[in-house]
């Protein structure tokens, strides 16, 4: 296999909190987004989001990047590096509280917008290895038929009254069709820990640089190489490389603390786990013996229960 080059880049959590968010590149961002959606994104402006979390440790855990495409669509960007309880429950409440913030009340509902959540995770949700990149959106059946719901487009308003501008596909229909049709929120896994380094797809270039920081001189996908030029750890100021070295030591600190934390969670588990089969085991085996006839008095004496719980159960 030949060897290409690789240039050391700043990683991709960082560059979401300090460099993405200038306006001067948002190429980097529209090429990402372009790939992974098969579609030609342009990023318009970036919306407050949730990042930069209050607490010390999730803010180096999570960071989220929210954008607005030239199709008036809401893109979540989101990183996260630990496992988090009920995580897909959480996207749902973070898709559906983004609808409810972007349309007013008394709005009418064709003002609804479209949410796209890509979540790029450093730690499992599936329990195969075998795939890194999962899509999620929402469909309607027909329980006889099998066939996707055509909506029936002669109750909704016409195109020209939907704004942006309706487009047409190659198959007659409009994108002002899509937004009414295809409204609900999509998401995108990508498992980073999963991706075995093999370039099958446009979008494997990107999911390499998530996972090693580095981007190879032969990868072709949109602006890919201008973001190995602006990632680039040696064109920072001195300042800046001290910032970055700092973070990268409290977010090794900060992973390693909660990491601790779940470790200790898991032994204290399994030390009550114990407890409560000795007791359920040892209150067991004092029913058994009551029923058959033994004295309460020397059950508590075997079991250590008192002849109170012996008689209560």
């Amino acid at each position: 296999m030949p060897q290409h080059e690789e240039r050391t880049l700043v990683s991709f959590d960082w560059a979401m909190k300090h460099i993405l968010r200038d306006k001067a590149n948002f190429d980097v961002l529209e090429g990402f987004l372009s790939t992974l959606l098969n579609d030609e994104i342009r990023v318009l402006s970036l919306l407050e989001s949730e990042a930069n979390q209050q607490h010390e440790l999730d803010k180096y855990n999570r960071v989220d990047l929210l954008t607005v495409d030239s199709n008036e669509q809401i893109v979540l960007i989101e990183l996260q590096y630990t496992w988090q309880p009920a995580y897909l429950k959480r996207l749902l409440y973070g898709t559906a509280k983004l609808i409810v913030e972007h349309i007013q009340v008394g709005q009418p509902f064709d003002q609804v917008r479209k949410v796209i959540s890509i979540s790029i995770l450093y730690f499992p949700v599936s329990q195969d290895a075998d795939d890194y990149l999962y899509h999620g959106k929402t469909e309607f059946t027909g329980l006889n038929t099998g066939k996707l719901l055509q909506v029936n487009m002669a109750h909704l308003p016409k195109p020209e009254q939907l704004k942006p501008a309706a487009s047409h596909h190659a198959n007659g229909a409009t994108k002002a069709d899509d937004e009414v049709v295809n409204i609900f929120p999509e998401y995108y896994l990508i498992e980073v820990g999963h991706f075995q380094n093999l370039i099958r797809h446009p979008i494997d270039e990107w999911i390499y640089l998530f996972k090693n920081s580095a981007v190879r001189d032969d990868f072709h996908s949109r602006n890919i190489q201008t973001a190995k030029e602006k990632l680039t750890v040696m064109q920072m100021s001195e300042a800046d490389r001290k910032a970055y070295k700092q973070f990268l030591l409290s977010r090794a600190n900060a992973l390693d603390v909660m990491t601790g934390h779940f470790q200790q969670g898991i032994e204290q588990g399994i030390e009550i786990g114990k407890e409560q089969g000795i007791e359920f085991a040892n209150r067991e085996n004092a029913r058994k013996m009551r029923d058959a006839g033994l004295d309460p008095t020397f059950i508590a004496r075997i079991t250590g229960l008192t002849e109170a719980e012996i008689l209560a159960l």
